[in-house]
């Protein structure tokens, strides 16, 4: 498994196999512990694994969230590397999709990723300050914002809920409005 020219000969049987019979391969590997370093060099066995694959994506925990995990796309050689996507695995809620995380896999790798304010401490951040000095305003108002600075909806309701104890909230008619506790 270490040795680039024992690892060829069935790399070269495998493509052939999937060639002949249409089928796609998909390998799943592990990580040495060496911490820091490329995330091209961390995977168990020989380089020649990453090089013979057209799409290698990873799945690391958040250092600082340990219910999520993110999958990023570390390696395409056929199509623009899509951006990385964050899952929740809540022992009460379960599985959760997150969507968008802002992290590479050398950061997700070396732990320094997740060090930065996650989406919902940036919505409820950007809540905070549009609810300063009194302000009352309807729940579509604060998504609109949100989604120009790239916070989803469900991100906010997130953030909302995390705010119960600091900010107030009201139904009139349709809409829902939301101020700061006095």
């Amino acid at each position: 498994m270490n040795k680039a020219n024992e690892v060829r000969p069935i790399f070269r049987r495998l493509a052939e196999v999937a060639e002949r019979t249409g089928c796609a391969v998909i390998l799943i590997g592990h990580l040495n512990k060496a911490a820091g370093g490329q995330s091209a060099y961390r995977g168990l066995g020989s380089i020649d694994f990453r090089a013979a694959a057209r799409s290698v994506l990873l799945i690391g925990r958040v250092k600082r969230e340990p219910n999520v995990r993110v999958i990023i796309h570390d390696k395409s050689s056929l199509a623009p590397e899509g951006k990385p996507v964050a899952f929740c695995l809540d022992p009460e809620t379960g599985f959760e999709w997150i969507g968008e995380y802002d992290i590479t896999a050398d950061e997700l790798l070396s732990g320094a990723g997740g060090n930065n304010a996650t989406k919902t401490e940036q919505a409820e951040k950007l809540i905070l300050d549009l609810l300063a000095d009194g302000k009352e305003l309807v729940s579509e108002g604060i998504e609109k914002v949100a989604a120009d600075a790239g916070i989803s909806a469900r991100t906010v309701r997130a953030a909302k809920k995390n705010l119960d104890g600091r900010i107030t909230s009201k139904c009139i008619g349709a809409a829902w409005y939301h101020a700061l506790k006095k």
